[in-house]
């Protein structure tokens, strides 16, 4: 997993409340198990019409956000089935970082096992993120995970909370598998000792 330090990019603006994991990634692109080739399907539905034609309206269509790295969005962000597609599907995208006043339980932590770092913040100061986003692109923001900040293109800064062992995880890229391999020397010393110790076993 890549690691995630500080990122300094163009934000795209999404007000919509409630965006479930549908509009994230509709059920029809659940087929795959890999986490690749399922940023063209991000918000399918949102961003092309019946014929497969991209809607010019749509903020991530729009030339200044096509490559966006972080999204304001409304409360409640990721709520509906807990189908880790949707964030894969954002980090194949290129977005490392959405912030929201809040996220769905199982969305949030989905995230950090996926690289990506979703930041809930009060709703005053995502309004400020998102009217900062709004500007396109003459404005970059940058989110700074070692010093908890996100700062707009005019510098004015906000502070997030984050669990201490998932900044740990992102800051260092350690996924579930990471973080296994990172015991693999004690790993190995239980497998010979017990070995010796249970043949039969």
């Amino acid at each position: 997993m890549d690691k995630f330090t500080t990122i300094t990019g163009i934000a795209a603006p999404m007000p919509l409340i409630n965006i479930d994991t549908d509009m994230i990634i509709p059920k029809q692109f659940l087929k795959t198990i890999k986490r690749s080739g399922l940023g063209v399907n991000l918000f399918d539905e949102m961003r092309y019409d019946d014929d497969g034609n991209e809607r010019p309206d749509f903020v991530l269509n729009k030339p200044q956000y096509r490559e966006s790295e972080i999204l304001i969005a409304g409360d409640n962000f990721g709520c509906g089935s807990s189908r880790e597609h949707a964030p894969w599907a954002i980090k194949d995208f290129g977005i490392r970082c959405v912030i929201a006043p809040s996220f769905a339980d199982i969305f949030f932590n989905n995230c950090f096992k996926n690289g990506i770092l979703p930041i809930a913040l009060p709703q005053e100061a995502v309004d400020v993120l998102m009217k900062d986003a709004e500007k396109g692109a003459n404005a970059r923001m940058t989110v700074d995970l070692d010093a908890q900040t996100v700062t707009t293109s005019d510098g004015e800064s906000f502070t997030f909370e984050i669990d201490p062992f998932k900044k740990h995880c992102l800051l260092e890229g350690l996924d579930d598998i990471g973080l296994t391999m990172e015991k693999v020397g004690a790993i190995d010393s239980y497998e010979a000792r017990t070995a010796q110790q249970r043949p039969w076993v």
